[in-house]
């Protein structure tokens, strides 16, 4: 049975998907625990379930996917609008020193799946598929890079991106809090300066929480379109001097200028919470349809080079949290709490550095400092840094 999902079916379908993940996210606490998306969870379940129908013959699954690359484009302009420079500089030198940290890590990662990948003669461009595009980068960045790598010649390379960012999400909660509870306790550190709680947002409840103004998100999904725009202009430019470049980094540059000029010369208003929302929704929506693209069939002959790539991802990445980022964060409370952190987003997402944190300041008392910097790094700039980054290793190879 031939079964063909036009772009509106398949949104559709992508939403269902969404909500069947959602309600399994809530229903199961070991999802929450380990911050697995929704999306996540439901698009693999659909993705299984059309393995077992396409392998058993029973269907011909084709699927349209023309809006997926506009949800992910709007997604990751969201994340160009919270690039400012005046935070950057607030944050000051411990800011800049753990992105200088992440760009160290993400070309680590790059190059150790590289290396691995030449060593199972699978290609650079599957190294890449289990390098910092689904560590660092996680299930976005892993979904909109794994098609870029297969028009490129990696047949597979998305499915494996997937499924190593699912990996890395599970594995990034698992190491970050035992590396930072070995230290603590080793050195006996303890935080002498922290004299404030950390901050936790308390979830908005009741009528508050569907209250929309309409004229303001009109604003915030306009500063979307306009730099989605001249974003597709910026990407054509590079693009035409023969250039690997995702189609989505010439978005997030126009709107990190959009928000700088706004920091800078107050003459308008950056709608930031409207675009978080849109953002935060295609997001969900973009990643229901990469997932529910996935064909794991092809991760059979894939199957024993994928467990030892990740499994050396994932011990590349507690040495580098214990001996790098524990010891030039400062080797002190906070410092270990950094560390959890940094195993988090270094696998996973921020939602998992974070989770990590709260698991070490529930035992040994607040570190504010780590609370003000790692969001910055992990929901700021660590996806400019990474994005750069790969485009540079994808001309190289």
């Amino acid at each position: 049975m031939n079964i063909d999902l036009d772009m509106y079916q398949m949104t559709a379908v992508a939403v269902v998907v969404y909500y069947v993940g959602l309600r399994l996210k809530r229903r199961f606490n070991i999802f929450d625990q380990y911050c697995i998306p929704a999306p996540v969870i439901g698009g693999v379940l659909f993705s299984l379930l059309n393995l077992v129908m396409t392998t058993g013959g029973f269907w011909h699954l084709t699927l349209d996917t023309s809006l997926q690359g506009f949800f992910m484009t709007m997604f990751f302009t969201s994340i160009g609008y919270t690039a400012s420079l005046r935070m950057l500089k607030e944050g000051g030198l411990s800011v800049l020193k753990l992105v200088a940290v992440c760009a160290v890590l993400i070309v680590l990662q790059n190059l150790v799946g590289i290396g691995l990948a030449s060593v199972f003669n699978l290609g650079p461009l599957i190294g890449m598929a289990t390098g910092s595009i689904p560590m660092v980068g996680g299930h976005g960045t892993a979904g909109s890079f794994g098609p870029l790598l297969e028009q490129m010649g990696a047949q597979g390379a998305a499915t494996v991106a997937i499924a190593a960012a699912t990996f890395g999400l599970v594995m990034g909660s698992v190491i970050g809090g035992p590396i930072a509870r070995y230290l603590i306790d080793k050195d006996n550190l303890f935080c002498f300066e922290c004299v404030q709680e950390p901050v936790h947002k308390t979830p908005v409840v009741g009528k508050e929480a569907y209250a929309v103004d309409k004229e303001y998100f009109l604003f915030g999904i306009g500063q979307l379109l306009v730099a989605m725009g001249i974003g597709s202009w910026i990407t054509g430019l590079i693009t035409s001097f023969g250039v690997t470049f995702p189609s989505y980094i010439g978005a997030m540059l126009a709107a990190a200028v959009i928000r700088n000029l706004s920091d800078l010369t107050g003459r308008y208003e950056v709608f930031s919470k409207e675009i978080d929302v849109m953002g935060s929704v295609s997001l969900s929506i973009f990643l229901s349809m990469a997932l529910m693209g996935l064909k794991l069939w092809q991760l059979s002959e894939l199957a024993l080079p994928l467990v030892v790539m990740l499994l050396a991802q994932t011990a590349m990445m507690a040495l580098f949290a214990r001996f790098v980022i524990f010891n030039l964060m400062g080797r002190d409370y906070e410092a270990a709490v950094i560390t959890a952190a940094g195993c988090g987003f270094g696998m996973g997402a921020t939602p998992n550095a974070m989770a990590n944190m709260n698991a070490i300041v529930a035992r040994y008392g607040p570190a504010p400092k780590a609370y003000f910097i790692v969001p910055l790094v992990g929901s700021l700039f660590i996806d400019f840094i990474n994005a750069f980054i790969i485009t540079l290793f994808l001309n190289m190879f």
